[in-house]
């Protein structure tokens, strides 16, 4: 009895250190790749994984550097493993759109990021990346909501001004996307000038479209 007891203790102890070794490895594997130390950042999170096959914060960092990598697929792969292992991390699910973005997958990403804005309400970079994916689809009035999204949250979001300029001028509304590159290059965004000189030193028009709403 006394060693059932001893070898029950034991494996208490080992499923509690192999639990914080996973947690351990992963953050001195992120500590490394905030330093650019991209290979030893790789070995820690393998290590993590291999102690505990389903601590997704490991894959997610793992799949990050690949894509840094351009392992696209590797990274989509890792992205995939760490959304199976927790439904909730929105960050795995933020850099899986990021990587369909760029497979031209507009849909999948707009998906994901879609579950993004779901866990959470305020990341406003998801809304402006969602906002992207629609525009790519010329689905332009649902971007321009994304972008008066991140506006009602961060009114000073210098590039949620320059997207709905942009995206207005592209869906005909011609003074409402004028007014917002000119406070996109307000706010320090001077590129915005150069298509407002481009698209807005002309003759205000109206379209059927400047009468729609925001």
């Amino acid at each position: 009895m006394k060693k059932i007891i001893i070898v029950a203790v034991g494996l208490i102890l080992s499923v509690n250190l192999f639990g914080q070794t996973a947690a351990e490895f992963t953050d001195k594997g992120k500590k490394l790749y905030e330093q650019r130390e991209y290979m030893q950042a790789v070995i820690n999170y393998n290590k993590a994984i291999e102690i505990d096959p389903n601590y997704s914060q490991a894959y997610y960092m793992r799949g990050k550097i690949k894509e840094a990598f351009e392992d696209i697929h590797g990274a989509m792969k890792d992205f995939n493993t760490a959304i199976e292992k927790n439904t909730k991390y929105s960050e795995a699910f933020f850099a899986r759109g990021n990587i369909k973005y760029r497979l031209q997958d507009y849909y999948g990403a707009i998906e994901d990021y879609s579950s993004t804005i779901e866990m959470d309400p305020n990341n406003l970079e998801a809304y402006y990346r969602r906002g992207q994916a629609k525009q790519q689809l010329e689905a332009y009035q649902d971007a321009i909501n994304d972008c008066s999204k991140i506006l009602e949250l961060n009114p000073k979001n210098v590039d949620a001004y320059y997207l709905r300029g942009v995206l207005r001028l592209e869906f005909g509304q011609l003074q409402k996307g004028c007014l917002d590159l000119s406070k996109a290059g307000e706010l320090g965004d001077l590129k915005a000038y150069d298509i407002i000189r481009e698209k807005c030193n002309q003759r205000i028009y109206t379209t059927d479209n400047e009468n729609k709403d925001n």
